[in-house]
């Protein structure tokens, strides 16, 4: 055998003794030649990656959210005003008994009071029987009523 020889009496057996282990795998670092490479992650790198991905996902699910909040905001708006017209249409005078999926047209008498009619503006003759002109509206089949069109 060629090489150099070991001075046994130089060795620090104490420090090699530090170096060894029973249970290699729980070492840092690579034990023998033919081991993984084992390299140190920098964990604030990491975390500050995980936390960016996390906050992101949590912005677009939150805007998603506050989507669905406006749309169900819009559609109460909505209702609420279907209800409002409803009333006001119920307290009108009605000389015919309304048909669902049908359109009529509320006008304002010069005493203030209201009155649904099945005659539009534009078909009125020379003697027209009201004030103003309120609104076209539709009977639904929850007997609410939808604006189709308003006098603004």
């Amino acid at each position: 055998m060629t090489g150099k020889k070991i001075d046994v009496d130089k060795l620090d057996l104490e420090r090699m003794k530090d170096k060894t282990t029973e249970e290699p795998g729980t070492l840092p670092y690579a034990h023998h030649s033919g081991s993984a490479l084992i390299k140190p992650e920098d964990k604030g790198k990491i975390t500050g990656r995980a936390v960016a991905a996390m906050q992101s996902q949590t912005d677009m699910q939150m805007a998603q959210i506050y989507e669905q909040m406006q749309l169900l905001a819009d559609q109460a708006k909505k209702i609420k005003a279907r209800v409002e017209v409803s009333e006001r249409i119920y307290q009108a005078s009605i000389a015919f008994e309304p048909l669902i999926n049908h359109t009529y047209f509320l006008y304002q008498k010069e005493d203030g009071s209201d009155f649904l009619s099945m005659i539009a503006p534009e078909e009125w003759g020379r003697k027209k029987d009201f004030a103003a002109f309120v609104a076209e509206v539709k009977l639904l089949a929850d007997h609410t009523w939808e604006v189709v069109r308003e006098n603004i």
